[in-house]
């Protein structure tokens, strides 16, 4: 088909039309220029000059026109109608053009508005936290990371999702708290796409947290490719990358172990909710130190290194420490907890401390502790246990497993939930018995006996699609639960597990000191190994049956009751026990939650004490399984 003049003008504007916001302000600009020309030429052909002139100047007439196409006021002190006439096309057009142009940059703008609104452009930060993916933690890691921010002044988060950015924001602002000088980041894209991961530049990043996407049908398949993007990126630096991440099933550990290899950090979140539970359930308080721990908001682990301390031993690395409580030591790639009192500091060793901030990590004169007061009172004897669990969810056959590891032989466990009996491990120290009921009915929790069992598991529903419901179900064998102990006389011990962590001071209503939110936990530990590394091998021996854990003992093993005692005086007897200790409850406020259920972690060495009956002594000691 043969194509004319006219054809290859307008597909020439209609190219320049396309090409965006200035390409039309260039036409914009040329349609001026041709429109001034075209009319200043007319007047000097025609010789239409106002009537107080004979003659004009063709650049003064270009000027003159030019400005009446910006300010239609020019052309009011015009004389002779033939050049009022003409003018006035100049500056009719010049309106239009004008108009075009306030319209354009309108639009230009806009758009540009739209596409910050879609989070696809460059994030241009530095020593970062990124966050890969997007779920209900996100809220919890964002509020803990801006409190372990507050010493580092100005800090960034950048989150990369599959979500719209202004969604992101919004529910951040809502649920995330207070986040002081530290700035959250959002941009909208697959964190598996290496193109969108450019955006978020993971190789400048300080640390990465990936998180599996709500309601993915295979959390940790997603996870797994989004760690295998960060890890063989072909345009990383060649430094190396600090990455955490969530596993939901063990089974998939050693894969992504191969894509992650010795950059990635994995947390079984499905693992450390069933260990913690079970542990908890044993001793009354225990979730209120871990949580103490695991928060940055009050005293946390941290790794020191003190060069004064070389070639002296382990407790007097206890006793030099003015505000901050060791409870191990990391030699080269080793971690120790609670290593022999009288093992030696090496040179290039580190201190691991608990701390209310890095900031108070001080050494001093040491004390010196006086045996006075110690207890002589040997430790009572492991006896079977009697728990009872209420509910099921995927995570029963793990907890079994894990409680087998700490009870004694003859021990037994009692699983009452209104659904079909689960598939139970074999189990060496304990026999587990199944019973169809719906524990949130009155009739079905006294016809148990609740009194004769020395512990109670409240499990939440997993796999109701609605966690609220899950929750409110919790509530209610909750409420029967400290109703039957209040009108019955005596005292349970009771770990309940939240799916909400909104619903936790609701619960606080029962009375009941121990609480499991898994997904608060599971955020906890993702923010705490995104700060520092080597806190995952502090944790896979506190959380675990073997090494040494945390035991709330009976202060009366330790201390003579009665006496006020320094704090240094319960070190040096838990010392002699082969222990370290790390704090004390107080039996007198275990139902008071604004005391920390009586809880008191990292005390000072010279804070003196008066243990009484119930008082506990918190300790990092050998499992006692």
């Amino acid at each position: 088909m043969k194509q004319g003049f006219g054809d290859r003008v307008r597909y020439w504007f209609d190219n320049q039309m396309s090409r965006g916001p200035v390409a039309l302000i260039g036409l914009l600009g040329l349609a001026t220029v041709v429109l001034v020309v075209v009319v200043s030429g007319v007047v000097w052909v025609f010789r239409a000059f106002p009537d107080d002139a004979s003659d004009g100047d063709f650049i003064d007439i270009l000027w003159g026109g030019l400005m009446r196409t910006l300010d239609p006021g020019t052309m009011g002190g015009d004389s002779g109608w033939g050049f009022r006439l003409l003018m006035l096309v100049i500056t009719v057009g010049g309106l239009i053009i004008v108009a075009s142009l306030i319209g354009i940059v309108s639009g230009a703008f806009d758009a540009k508005v739209e596409e910050l609104r879609k989070g696809r452009s460059r994030v241009l930060e530095s020593d970062h936290t990124l966050i890969l993916g997007w779920n209900p933690k996100v809220h919890s890691i964002i509020h803990q990371l801006a409190i372990a921010n507050e010493s580092r002044g100005r800090s960034s988060i950048v989150v990369l999702a599959a979500r719209d950015k202004v969604e992101m924001e919004d529910a951040i602002r809502t649920s995330a708290g207070k986040l002081g000088r530290t700035r959250v980041i959002c941009r909208t894209g697959d964190p598996k796409s290496l193109t969108d991961l450019a955006l978020v530049d993971p190789s400048s990043a300080r640390s990465i947290i990936v998180l599996a996407p709500e309601d993915a049908a295979m959390a940790d398949a997603e996870v797994i490719k989004t760690a295998l993007a960060v890890t063989n990126n072909p345009g990383r630096s060649e430094a190396s990358i600090h990455m955490v991440a969530e596993l939901a099933d063990p089974t998939n550990l050693e894969v992504a172990r191969l894509v992650g290899r010795d950059e990635a950090h994995w947390v079984l979140g499905a693992e450390l909710i069933a260990r913690i539970t079970i542990q908890t359930c044993r001793q009354s308080g225990l979730s209120v130190v871990y949580g103490e721990l695991l928060d940055f908001e009050g005293d946390e682990i941290y790794f020191t290194s003190q060069p004064s301390l070389a070639g002296r031993t382990y407790f007097d690395a206890q006793l030099a420490f003015i505000d901050s409580t060791a409870i191990g030591l990391v030699h080269g790639e080793e971690v120790l907890l609670n290593p022999p009192p009288d093992t030696v500091i090496g040179e290039g060793d580190q201190v691991i401390v608990i701390a209310e901030d890095d900031s108070l990590i001080t050494l001093g004169e040491p004390g010196t502790p006086d045996d006075a007061d110690l207890s002589s009172r040997p430790s009572e004897s492991s006896r079977p246990e009697r728990t009872l669990v209420l509910g099921v969810n995927r995570g029963l056959p793990l907890m079994l497993r894990e409680l087998d590891d700490y009870v004694a032989p003859g021990s037994v466990v009692t699983i009452i939930a209104p659904a079909e009996a689960p598939e139970l491990p074999v189990l060496a120290n304990l026999s587990a018995t199944f019973h169809c009921a719906d524990p949130t009915r009155r009739a079905v929790l006294e016809d148990l006996d609740v009194a004769g069992f020395d512990h109670i598991i409240v499990l939440a529903d997993k796999e109701d699609p609605d966690p609220q419901r899950a929750d409110s179900r919790t509530l209610v064998t909750l409420l029967q639960l400290r109703d039957l102990s209040r009108n019955g006389g005596f005292e349970l011990n009771i770990v309940s597990e939240m799916l909400d962590d909104a619903n936790r001071e609701l619960a606080e209503v029962t009375e009941a000191d121990d609480f499991i939110v898994s997904d608060k936990l599971i955020a906890l530990m993702l923010s705490q190994v995104s700060e520092n590394r080597g806190l995952t091998k502090v944790f896979e021996t506190l959380f675990s049956s073997e090494g040494s854990e945390i035991y709330l003992n009976p202060a009366g093993d330790y201390i003579v009751p009665g006496r006020d005692v320094p704090f240094l005086a319960v070190m040096d007897a838990a010392r002699r026990r082969g222990e370290t200790a790390i704090g004390y409850r107080l039996a007198a406020d275990a139902h008071n939650s604004a005391l920390g259920y009586g809880v008191r972690v990292n005390p000072g060495k010279d804070e003196e004490i008066t243990f009484t009956t119930g008082d506990r002594v918190i300790v990092l000691a050998l499992g006692k399984a």
